[in-house]
């Protein structure tokens, strides 16, 4: 036997209007005053991920094609592998 659920009244949400939408903060500032700032950065959750200190800047390098093979060919991780070498290059030489 299925019961049908009653279809909820406009009353229960009603949809908002120019006062409504005048009197309305994001969720940071009321979260701020309700819990504090340590409380609503624990509530609101950042998207995407964290905020690197340094982060990696991506740059177009001609090199030649036999050091490319040869990256690729050491398998997942050699662009890293590639930024170690230029590192390490770097501080042999006295630039970093």
């Amino acid at each position: 036997m299925n019961k049908r659920i009653s279809k909820v009244t406009m009353t229960d949400n009603p949809e908002w209007g120019e006062a409504e939408f005048a009197r309305a903060r994001p969720a940071t500032e009321v979260f701020t005053e309700l819990f504090g700032k340590e409380g609503a950065e624990k509530v609101i959750k950042t998207r995407g991920r964290p905020k690197l200190a340094n982060p990696k800047e991506p740059v177009k390098l001609r090199i030649d094609h036999d050091v490319v093979d040869a990256y690729r060919a050491q398998g997942d991780g050699w662009q890293t592998k590639m930024n170690e070498a230029l590192r390490d290059y770097a501080k042999t030489h006295g630039m970093l």
